[in-house]
This record gives structure tokens, C-alpha cells and sequence, in this order.
């Protein structure tokens, strides 16, 4: 082993790093200096200080001084840390140095490292390991959280490999519906359950997508909608863990060959969480997806969900009206059912009588009777759409418009005096008028009982704390379809920090537009003129397409050229 380089004293490489900084104008001297003087008092690392003085962020700071000393900078939030080197490195070890081994090379062991210059730690993790230590910087932040996941779910996982035999898992598989029962109820498999679930809460996941491979199980969390792999298991916990969920949920654990649905409630760091399960049977066994509904979250106001001022007066017109037939189009996931919500809300009052039928009920409103589907009890949206009807209601909302008869019964209700709201999964929002066309509903029908058609997306806002501005080129403006604007146009893009987590981007945004029924569209209708003629027309009567209500917010700050043009490429432009 090469013997360990001479370390510099403390306040020579403090003094050193600082003069960078200010050779870099990233400070001044006489920053630096009181800088300086606040660490004699405080002690702890410079950039710490620095950051606490408001002077530099940590990861301004480590970006340049790797730059600088050719030291690599690692994003670890997006970084594949390999489960097995973790163990390289003991936990108290990583806390201690603030560092997390990333990978292996031969003898080589790439380290992420808050002070890559620390030629004490990097002897410490050299003499455990005996490997040479290739360092890389990381914030802080990032470092800790790592090692706060990695070591966490690790030591739960190793808990878990060894409360529960892999022979003994095959033997429950083999015996039968007594010993899965047996096994999930077993503590090893209880915690590896609130271990998911715990670690979809702080992570802010949607969905758990849990999928056997053929020698593991692969977890993957939906965060801002995009899945990301979050951790493997070995494959014979699958049995233990599928079991313990099919239980929570009231779920047949005997059978594996059909799909099932279910739902259960639990409580998560304070919070409690309405869990909708489905399993989906594969090649190497039940695909599980969790959806992660909080119960008591405040619903959005209209004004919340991204609607612009001249685009929300338009909309509320619509929902103020005594009856007609408005519908919210987009594919799943583009918030849709937020949407009708935020639109009963508006209504909702001791006047009204608003009822409605869903696909489950995600959210409870007070004041509003909501039914539930049940097509085992033959209540499916039709017959339950029937039985509202003679309810004397004033507002109907029908979860999903899903075939001709509940198509037809809605629009029948919306012409016989009520406000009925549905929703369609269609790309944009002329394209709902041939939907319920191809479901067999009469056009004249349709131009009679329509209001208007909101078709909507989510985009991922940007992480306002590090999105970085930038002057649109040419090009650019061209691709984009604004050649003709005039002046700079400034977008924003996706930096990158540790209150996002490095992802540049936190929670999302919504991007709509705004069909509504002209004495013209509705003539078309009747006339089945097609989507695409029927779109230019709400154009040309000043409808603002998704894109271009997308690249508004773009310029805005809200969210990225880049993922207004990855949610808006099913639209035709």
C-alpha cells in the first residue's frame, strides 16, 4: 500500500480553498475574511460557514472548486450506488468522514466525499478497506442522505434476508394459503412492508410498483410521474411480501393466476394513506402496484391548479352554468379527477344537491354523496347513473365515460336540467367530441348538451431554488414555433440542488386548454366535421393550445421547454 500523502494543516487548505473562491469571484476578500474569523469562533468546515452566511451554496462551491482542483463533481441523486461496495465502508465509518463508497473499480474504490481534500478519511476508509480511494465531492446533503437510504434499507433488507429462509419461503409457497398466511404475518415481513410504504412517503410517491425478475424483486416509486428504481430484494421474499399486502388488503392470497384488486388504510409518519393494491400476474410471478392516496389533504381551488387568469374566468363560466355537459380530457395521470374536484368545490353548496359515481372515491367531499363503483353488486356506471337520476340531484359527476350507455345517459341528463361532469382519456380536447361520436351517441346530441372540453396535462415544475435562466436561440424559437416574437425570450431549465434532490425539478404543474361550444363548433359537430377541423376552428376562436399554455409557463419559470415538449408529443400542433 502506497503510503498516505502529507495532509495540510487545517487553516492552510481553508486558507488555500478560500483564495480560490475569490480568485473564481465567487467571493470577495473581504468575505473571506469574515469568514474566516466566523469559523475561529464556530469552528466547523469553511463552506459550511459560508453557506449559514448566506456567501456561496454548498454546491456552487464544490462545482467549482472541482473544476478547479480536477476533482469530479457526482450527482448522487441520480447516481447507481451498487448495494454491494455500500458494505465496503462500516455506517459509523461513513458518518463519521461524511462519505459514501459509489462504486468499484478493481482496486479502485470511488468514494463521494464532502471534503475530497480530507487526506485523514481518505487514510481511515483506505486502512478498512484496502483499496485506493478514488474521491469524488458531493454536498452534504446529498452524502447523508445517502447514507441515511443506503445503510437504512440495507440493514432492514439484511434483517429481512435473515428472519426469513429462502427454503422456508419455497416450503410456505408449496404448502399452501396457511403458510403464506403464517409467513406475512411474521415480523421480518411486516417491516419490509412499512419499509416501502414508509420510504414512498418521504420519497412523495404516487405509486409502488413492486416486479419479480427472475432473481429479484425490483422496486420502483412514481415520483412527479416517472417511475425510478428505488431498490432490489431477493427473490424469495416475494412470496412473504405479496402475501402480507393481499392480506392488508382483503385479497384471495391463494390466488395467483388472476388479476385482483384491493385497498387498505394505514398510517405513515403522521399521515394517513388510503392504499388501492392490484396484482397482475407474470412470467416470474404477481406484479404489485400501490397507489398512494392521502386521506385529508386539503382540496386544490381552482386557482391552484395552473388555470391562467383569462383561461380560469372562462372555465368558472362554464361551471356556474344551471346545466349542460362539461368534460376534462387527458391520458391517465394528468389530473383529471383534481380537476372535476376542484370543479365541484367551486359549486358546493347547501342549495345543491351534487352526487356522483366513481372509480374508487379518492378524495371525500362534504356535503357531496359519492357512490362507489361495484360491479359485483351490478352498480357499474350505467346502472348507478340511472339510479342518480331519479335522486333529484342538481350536479351529477360521472368518474369516467367509459361506453355508450353511460355516454348517452349522461348527455340525456345534461339536457334535462343538471350539470353533469365526466371525464375522457383523449389526447386533446377536440378529439372528445369523435370519442363520444365513435361510442355511439347522436352529434346532435352531443352539439346540444356540451358546454366545453378542458383538456389538460401535468408538467413538473421546476425547483425554484435552482432553475437557471437562459436566452432562447434562434433555432430554438424556430422548433418551438415563436421565430416571431419579439425580443429576448428567456426560458428557464432544470439545475439540480438538494432541496429537489438533484432532480431540478419539485411537484407539477398543470398545462391546459380550453374548448368551449360556439353556435360554429356546434354546427360542425352536427355536421361531423372531424377533430382536426374542429381544433383549428377552436383555434382560430382564440383556444390556446397545451403546448402553447405549456411554453407560457416555460417562460414563466414554472416549468422546462424540455417537459412541455415531453407531455405535449401525443398533441397534434
Amino acid at each position: 500500500m502506497e503510503p498516505s500523502r502529507p495532509a495540510p494543516k487545517k487553516g492552510v487548505r481553508h486558507r488555500m480553498i478560500g483564495q480560490m473562491l475569490v480568485e473564481g469571484g465567487l467571493l470577495t476578500q473581504e468575505q473571506l475574511t469574515r469568514a474566516l474569523d466566523e469559523q475561529k469562533r464556530r469552528g466547523g468546515r469553511l463552506g459550511g460557514v459560508l453557506k449559514a452566511m448566506g456567501m456561496v451554496d454548498e454546491l456552487t462551491m464544490i462545482e467549482f472548486l472541482g473544476r478547479q482542483l480536477g476533482i469530479p463533481h457526482v450527482d448522487l441523486s441520480k447516481a447507481t450506488i451498487d448495494p454491494d461496495v455500500v458494505t465496503l465502508i462500516p455506517e459509523a465509518l461513513a458518518r463519521r468522514t461524511r462519505a459514501v463508497p459509489i462504486n468499484r473499480d478493481g482496486k479502485d474504490l470511488i468514494v463521494a466525499m464532502v471534503d475530497p481534500l480530507n487526506v485523514f478519511a481518505i487514510d481511515d476508509i483506505r486502512r478498512t478497506t484496502s483499496l485506493e480511494i478514488v474521491p469524488v465531492v458531493a454536498t452534504e446533503r446529498e452524502i447523508m442522505k445517502a447514507i441515511d437510504r443506503h445503510y437504512t434499507v440495507r440493514e432492514s433488507m439484511e434483517e429481512i434476508v435473515r428472519g426469513i429462509d429462502a427454503e422456508q419461503a419455497a416450503a410456505a409457497e408449496e404448502e399452501g394459503p396457511l403458510s403464506l398466511e403464517a409467513m406475512a404475518d411474521e415480523t421480518p415481513v411486516v417491516k419490509l412492508v412499512n419499509m416501502v410504504i414508509t420510504q414512498a412517503d418521504r420519497d412523495r410517491a404516487s405509486d409502488v410498483h413492486i416486479e419479480p425478475d427472475q432473481n429479484v424483486i425490483r422496486i420502483r416509486y412514481r415520483i412527479d410521474g416517472l417511475l425510478r428504481d428505488v431498490m432490489e430484494s431477493p427473490k424469495h421474499l416475494h412470496a412473504g411480501l405479496s402475501s402480507r399486502l393481499k392480506i392488508m388488503a382483503s385479497m384471495d392470497i391463494a390466488e395467483k393466476r388472476v388479476p385482483q384488486d384491493g385497498r387498505f388504510e394505514i398510517g405513515v409518519g403522521g399521515k394517513a394513506y388510503d392504499v388501492r393494491m392490484s396484482t397482475l400476474p407474470t412470467l416470474f410471478g404477481e406484479k404489485i402496484v400501490l397507489r398512494l392516496l392521502e386521506k385529508g389533504t386539503r382540496m386544490a381551488d381552482l386557482a391552484e391548479l395552473g388555470l391562467d387568469a383569462d383561461l380560469l374566468a372562462v372555465y368558472e363560466k362554464l361551471v356556474l352554468r344551471p346545466h349542460g355537459f362539461i368534460l376534462v380530457t387527458g391520458p391517465t395521470g394528468s389530473g383529471k379527477t383534481t380537476t372535476i374536484y376542484a370543479s365541484i368545490a367551486r359549486i358546493n353548496s347547501a342549495e345543491k344537491n351534487i352526487i356522483t359515481i366513481e372509480d374508487p372515491i379518492e378524495y371525500q367531499l362534504a356535503r357531496v354523496n359519492q357512490v362507489p363503483l361495484n360491479p359485483k353488486a351490478g352498480v357499474t356506471f350505467a346502472s348507478g347513473l340511472r339510479a342518480i337520476v331519479r335522486q333529484d340531484p342538481d350536479v351529477i359527476m360521472v368518474g369516467e365515460i367509459r361506453d355508450s350507455e353511460t355516454a348517452t345517459i349522461a348527455i340525456h341528463a345534461a339536457l334535462t336540467g343538471h350539470l353533469v361532469f365526466s371525464t375522457l382519456h383523449t389526447n386533446d380536447a377536440a378529439g372528445a367530441v369523435a370519442r363520444l361520436v365513435d361510442m355511439g351517441v347522436e352529434p346532435f346530441l352531443i352539439a346540444s348538451s356540451l358546454l366545453g372540453v378542458a383538456g389538460q396535462r401535468l408538467a413538473r415544475r421546476l425547483c425554484v431554488k435552482c432553475r437557471a435562466s437562459y436566452e432562447a436561440s434562434p433555432d430554438l424559437l424556430k422548433e418551438l414555433g415563436l421565430e416571431g416574437v419579439p425580443g429576448p425570450v428567456l426560458f428557464y431549465r432544470a439545475v439540480g440542488c438538494p432541496a429537489c434532490r438533484q432532480a431540478g425539478y419539485l411537484g407539477r404543474v398543470g398545462i391546459f386548454e380550453m374548448m368551449t361550444m360556439s353556435e360554429t363548433l356546434r354546427r360542425m359537430v352536427v355536421a361531423k366535421e372531424t377533430s382536426s377541423r374542429l381544433r383549428a376552428q377552436a383555434i382560430r376562436e382564440g383556444m390556446r393550445s397545451l403546448r402553447e399554455d405549456g411554453l407560457r409557463k416555460a417562460a414563466a419559470g414554472l416549468t422546462s421547454v424540455e417537459e412541455i415538449l415531453r407531455v405535449t408529443t401525443d398533441v397534434e400542433e
